[in-house]
């Protein structure tokens, strides 16, 4: 059995910033009530006609994380591709990565659909796959484009001034030392409170398609994300903190031994309140939701490329990274950096 171990990040955003002060012009909002609630100050937007797609960022992305992975293209055996916004309803944008990268293997791309869970998911897939030596190195790629699927108005302020878009992606790599890598991933869900965060249409379960569209109703919310925000907070402090115990368990660590928690980015006040449950510094959390906003399955590889890049992230580290959300899923990863 080998390890994997992340040889290279990258990450990529839309240069177009949009402020707080920028949302108050379109919508009943303002600066004070939204950090207060999210501690968002900013985050990034693509603008129509700059060819910005859920795809494309993660190309872009990826290109960096494979150059500094030290690795041709060519040599990626698989692709992992995590996103809630594809850029079709079907086929999924791991195929068309493979596509855009122009690689000339016809390499396997697999589709994660878990939300602001998604990249956990997708790197403990990834796991999996180099540990029983099926592949030596996995692509995998969290990236989403919410700015176009927001309810910009009044009516949607308490979802779409959370959102912005993005794209984070990693290389993992064989390792045969067991000791360094991914030590463990740990996954979990709650289908009962599915829809407790949600977007229901375009989905073929209770209407067809073909009434929806004909229907046309501008009011209709079910085209605009929904989420219980209160319930959502309550039940991700608890799970937060439960899958990290979890995982520092499962190798014998203490919360002691973290040098730093990379924590999707949902919400600043979350990540506060476990750093504070867990009693961790400033220098073992690293947020950036202030500048970027909640992108979901992009959150923690952007975070954690940035942290690497600021030299925060050391080898012999023990990094730990950790999600919940729709779904409701959640999960941990526990890494010897």
């Amino acid at each position: 059995m080998y390890n994997s171990k992340i040889s290279g990040l990258g990450y990529y955003v839309p240069e177009n910033v949009v402020t707080n002060d920028d949302l108050s012009k379109i919508m009943e909002t303002n600066d004070e009530w939204i950090q207060e609630r999210t501690g968002i100050k900013e985050r990034r937007h693509v603008i129509k006609g700059d060819g910005d797609t859920t795809t494309t960022m993660g190309v872009k992305a990826a290109q960096v994380a494979i150059e500094r992975a030290g690795i041709d293209k060519d040599d990626i055996d698989f692709i992992v591709f995590a996103t809630l916004s594809p850029d079709y309803y079907f086929p999924g944008p791991g195929v068309l990565v493979q596509r855009d990268l122009g690689l000339t293997r016809t390499i396997g791309a697999l589709d994660v659909r878990n939300q602001c869970s998604g990249f956990i998911y997708a790197l403990s897939v990834a796991d999996q796959f180099i540990k029983t030596g099926m592949y030596k190195n996995i692509l995998i790629i969290g990236s989403e484009l919410h700015s176009t699927g927001l309810d910009m108005t009044t009516r949607g302020r308490g979802v779409s001034v959370i959102f912005g878009d993005g794209a984070g992606a990693a290389v993992l790599t064989r390792e045969e030392d067991n000791t360094k890598g991914i030590l463990s991933t740990h996954l979990h869900s709650e289908g009962q409170h599915a829809e407790e965060l949600s977007l229901i249409a375009p989905g073929m379960g209770k209407r067809w398609v073909t009434d929806i569209i004909a229907d046309a109703d501008p009011n209709d919310e079910s085209y605009y994300p929904y989420m219980n925000g209160q319930f959502v907070f309550k039940n991700a402090v608890v799970r937060f903190s439960e899958v990290i115990m979890e995982g520092l368990a499962k190798n014998n660590l203490q919360v002691s031994d973290i040098d730093m928690l990379i924590p999707h980015q949902a919400n600043l006040r979350i990540s506060q309140f476990i750093q504070q449950k867990f009693k961790l510094t400033d220098d073992q959390v690293y947020n950036n939701i202030m500048k970027y906003g909640n992108t979901t399955a992009a959150s923690i590889p952007i975070a954690l490329t940035e942290a690497w890049e600021q030299g925060k992230i050391k080898t012999g580290d023990t990094v730990v990274l950790a999600a919940f959300g729709s779904g409701f899923t959640w999960g941990s990863a526990i890494i010897k950096w």
